[in-house]
């Protein structure tokens, strides 16, 4: 089992003249640290105008800040917007970070998930899936054609070369945001990782690892000629302290994260400076889900967190991604939880990794044939699905 970090760049209100300067700062440290100690991915987001949830509206930028600070760590952009960003400028980013960063380049591709941040690029909600797909068919030629051209009902690009070409050839790493089952088949049809960016219990990782796997088998639909990525990793909530007590404590603000993107899905967008999603939240966590919600993912002593793992390892899921930046944790926590997760769980895990590869191998090779799990229980239904689906065959 691999581990990645996730960062999302919350920043709950109050704020103070130098709050957003110290939360890029505190991260880019974070990640330093999350290297030396052995972590495998960074990953960062891309969203826009959702204060509060997220600052992160310039991955590029932040993760060619980690790039220079670290070495060996992957970085992920978990997702660049294809419905705000046009193909050739992704293609540009993502191939010169690519380079700088000496090959360690993990694409996330999504559509952006609500109207506050669509509308103001002129993109409508309902639309979103199928200028993704147009975008995947227009982006992905442009990292290894010396001259490609494209010419679709959103994108119209005339025949150039665009440069710079990534390091890794023909492409880094090619994975999708999933929040709900039909979005995890889409990715495993599609020959993409799934970032199953949805907190789940190990239970439903093992139905959404089957679901994957047996589609990325069975019936792979590629949208062009990119290089297949089967991969499913999940996103959980984080804090490892000495004690489960302590870990709680730390971890207070930990479902800000659920709370805030829900807020932004339900509510659209709201007049700047009306609301606190950080008061909001308060009152959430009294009602019934917001307790529930309190006592999900990683977060306990090394030995709690190491009982849960093994519970995701069975699942056979291939990477966990940790959601150590959320709410109000603080800096000084989320470093010491990386450290003493580093030295007391994760090398157990990481020394499965080669019995887990043995295991992928063999059921991409069809020598294993994985239960088909009804999956009903697990899929949570979500109001992010665009109510206008691709019509195009595949390979137009």
């Amino acid at each position: 089992m691999k581990f990645g970090i996730f960062y999302e760049l919350q920043l709950p209100k109050p704020w103070s003249r130098d709050d957003e300067y110290e939360l890029l700062t505190n991260a880019l440290d974070q990640i330093e640290l999350a290297d030396r100690l052995g972590y495998d991915f960074a990953w960062e987001v891309e969203h826009h105008f959702l204060e509060e949830y997220s600052h992160s509206s310039a991955p590029e930028v932040f993760l060619a800040a980690a790039s220079q600070r670290t070495s060996n760590i992957r970085l992920g952009h978990g997702i660049v917007q294809l419905t705000t960003n046009h193909p050739a400028r992704v293609a540009e980013r993502v191939s010169t970070l690519d380079l700088i960063s000496n090959g360690r380049v993990e694409l996330g591709i999504g559509e952006g998930s609500s109207v506050t941040e669509l509308h103001p690029f002129d993109r409508r909600f309902r639309d979103k899936r199928v200028i993704w797909e147009e975008a995947v068919r227009c982006l992905l030629p442009m990292f290894w054609e010396e001259g490609w051209e494209y010419h679709g009902e959103y994108f119209d690009f005339p025949l150039r070369n665009v440069i710079p070409k990534p390091r890794q050839t023909p492409h880094p790493p090619l994975w999708v945001a999933c929040s709900q089952l039909e979005t995890i088949v889409m990715a495993a049809r599609r020959g993409l990782g799934a970032l199953g960016f949805q907190f789940v219990s190990a239970e439903a990782a093992q139905a959404w690892v089957n679901a994957y796997y047996n589609n990325y088998v069975h019936h792979l639909e590629p949208l062009g000629a990119y290089r297949t990525n089967p991969n499913i990793a999940v996103v959980s909530q984080f804090m490892c302290a000495p004690t489960d007590e302590e870990a709680r404590e730390r971890a207070d603000g930990s479902t800000f994260f659920q709370f805030a993107l829900r807020f932004y899905n339900e509510h659209g967008p709201v007049v700047p400076g009306t609301v606190s999603l950080w008061d909001e939240y308060q009152v959430w966590k009294q009602s019934p889900s917001g307790q529930k919600a309190q006592h999900g993912g990683l977060v306990g002593s090394p030995d709690t967190i190491r009982r849960k793992l093994h519970k995701f390892a069975e699942s056979n899921v291939d990477q966990v991604i940790l959601l150590n930046q959320a709410g109000r944790n603080r800096h000084e926590d989320i470093c010491a939880a990386l450290e003493l997760f580093a030295a007391d769980v994760m090398p157990e895990f990481h020394a499965m990794e080669p019995e887990h590869e043995a295991w992928k191998r063999a059921v991409l090779a069809g020598e294993i044939d994985l239960a088909e799990i009804d999956t009903d229980p697990y899929n949570r239904r979500t109001n992010q699905s665009p109510t206008k689906q691709p019509t195009a065959s595949v390979g137009d």
